[in-house]
């Protein structure tokens, strides 16, 4: 392979390439990390944060930002657990209503006004946020899972992991055959790349950003009902800095931040690797969890530097 082939298998797939070797130190170097059950552990905490990083793969792929996905999780988790009272299928379904429709509010105002992504979907944030604690009575009241039905959907396991794990694979595999397969995701991709350029080639601009917003706040709020699920209760005090995370797993699984390059293999890699880091910690014993804030902040850090130089290697040949 030449230098620029080089440069972008790394940009591509260098999070799979750190996650593996992580593996192999962390295998080495602690008896109790390669057991079935820590495996089991990290892929089940990371569920739930890579199905919001599907969402916003998409978002940051078009050249935007949704930092409103942390207060929209919290949300779509008291909106599930408050409609588990009226069984399953309302208790899916309104979270998804809700959430989406922000999802769908906020990629409007960006699309037609034009105004930057990060004040909107920032404004979003504060909003959602007073909304769940509107819902809470500032937080007081905690609404219990009551539908034995959706407790199972975020409880129950095959094969020691849990629905929610299975539904992130599922998830995970259409993303990437809509990301790569259709002409939804090209569009994706080519208004990230450049979006005047793509506006004169007939892509549908505005829509097309509609839509990846409208996503990212239908996962938003699945994730949360799922975790409701799980948790039996809509716990409110959730998804604090949760839109920092995602962005930092999407970021770091090799989707650029200035848009029109990224997949989901690397994004769900990204996910993986901060769930393998916070296993590490734990393995140590002695660090405490905020720790691996301070690691994951300077790993992500190395990436954006590495992803540069890696775009002007690209650039130079």
């Amino acid at each position: 392979m030449n230098r620029e082939q080089v440069s972008r298998v790394l940009q591509q797939h260098g999070a799979v390439m750190v996650l593996g070797v992580l593996v192999i130190v962390g295998s080495l170097a602690f008896d109790s990390f390669a057991t079935t059950g820590n495996a089991a552990s990290v892929v089940v905490s990371s569920s739930f944060l890579a199905i919001i990083a599907i969402g916003m793969t998409f978002v940051i792929i078009s050249g935007g930002i949704d930092l409103s996905v942390g207060s929209l999780f919290v949300l779509g988790g008291v909106l599930g657990a408050y409609g588990s009272q009226y069984g399953l299928v309302v208790a899916l379904l309104l979270p998804l209503a809700v959430c989406g429709l922000v999802g769908l509010l906020q990629g409007l105002v960006i699309a037609r006004t034009g105004m930057a992504p990060f004040i909107v979907t920032l404004a979003g944030l504060l909003g959602v946020r007073g909304l769940m604690l509107a819902i809470s009575d500032e937080g007081a009241t905690t609404y219990l899972v009551e539908d034995r039905a959706f407790a199972a959907l975020g409880q129950g396991n095959v094969l020691g992991l849990t629905y929610p794990v299975y539904i992130t694979i599922a998830l995970s595999l259409a993303a990437m055959v809509l990301l790569q397969r259709t002409g939804f995701g090209q569009n994706v991709y080519a208004i990230g790349g450049n979006e005047q350029a793509a506006a004169l080639m007939g892509v549908p601009v505005v829509r097309t950003k509609v839509y990846v917003y409208l996503m990212s706040g239908l996962l938003a709020g699945l994730a949360g009902a799922l975790n409701a699920a799980r948790l039996s209760s809509g716990v409110t005090i959730l998804g604090i800095g949760m839109e920092l995370d995602v962005i930092a797993a999407v970021v770091i699984g090799g989707t650029l931040l200035t848009g029109g390059a990224g997949g989901i293999t690397g994004t769900v890699a990204g996910v993986l690797l901060l769930g393998v880091i916070q296993s590490l910690i734990n393995q140590v014993g002695n660090l405490t969890s905020a720790f691996q804030q301070v690691v994951s902040g300077l790993f992500l850090a190395l990436v954006v530097v590495a992803q540069r130089l890696l775009s002007k290697a690209q650039r130079l040949t």
